[in-house]
């Protein structure tokens, strides 16, 4: 919504400014004192929306001194204005469909290795949960194995999370300054769920704190917990 500072006629910054308007502008009226647009929705697929050439190189829109001629200085100032408002706010209704539209194509089957990582994750947790029982003591290295085991399961399903995770990660950089935030932008996707994953950063090929790296830091405090436990009980680890 632009602002008209100055009393001049809506219709004389309309009759200024038509030539340059969009044709994804489906409204574009007067509303207290400001202007109101409205666009078809984007699809984020299109062009970024920006002023025209023609916007430049028309003579009815470059400045004029205040000095040289008050009325037209107020009215090609409020005309740019205005044209500025309209093209920022479509570029920024554009950004945030562009923004969902490349989550679309990059999530893939993240739901699917997602959904694979909780349940090996779930796994580990049980295995490692078993080691403290008696029950454990009775067959100790073979609970240990199952535990390995299940570490490396989990590693790899989190490593498979990540192979889609990177691309999200990207996407999310690309559009930091979107006016979405990534649980919104996940979810408008189609994926409310996403609020649970751990997508970790990235841009451009480099990605960090990521689930397999998460994975690892837990695999490490189980083995160091082990590690004690052993030394302190004379039990093999």
């Amino acid at each position: 919504m632009s602002s008209l500072n100055f009393s001049v006629p809506f219709q004389q910054v309309l009759d200024r400014i038509t030539p340059h308007l969009p044709p994804y502008l489906l409204k574009i009226e007067p509303d207290c004192g400001r202007v109101r647009f409205e666009f078809r929705p984007f699809t984020g697929l299109e062009p970024e929306p920006a002023k025209p050439q023609s916007y430049y190189d028309d003579p009815q829109l470059t400045h004029v001194d205040e000095s040289q001629d008050v009325d037209e200085y107020r009215i090609r100032m409020i005309a740019r204005n205005v044209l500025g408002d309209l093209y920022e706010q479509a570029a920024r209704e554009w950004g945030r469909a562009a923004y969902v539209a490349e989550l679309r194509r990059v999530v893939k089957d993240a739901p699917d290795r997602w959904r694979a990582y909780e349940r090996e994750a779930k796994a580990l947790e049980a295995a490692y949960a078993y080691l403290r029982t008696p029950q454990a003591a009775t067959e100790w290295l073979a609970a240990i194995s199952r535990l390995v085991d299940a570490q490396d399961a989990t590693r790899t399903a989190a490593a498979a999370f990540d192979a889609r995770a990177i691309d999200i990660a990207d996407v999310h950089y690309k559009h930091l300054y979107a006016d979405l935030s990534q649980d919104q932008a996940l979810a408008r996707a189609g994926y409310p769920e996403a609020k649970d994953w751990c997508v970790g950063d990235g841009f451009g090929g480099y990605f960090r704190d990521g689930l397999a790296e998460k994975v690892d830091g837990r695999i490490k405090e189980q083995e160091a917990h082990l590690t004690r436990v052993g030394r302190l009980s004379g039990l093999p680890t």
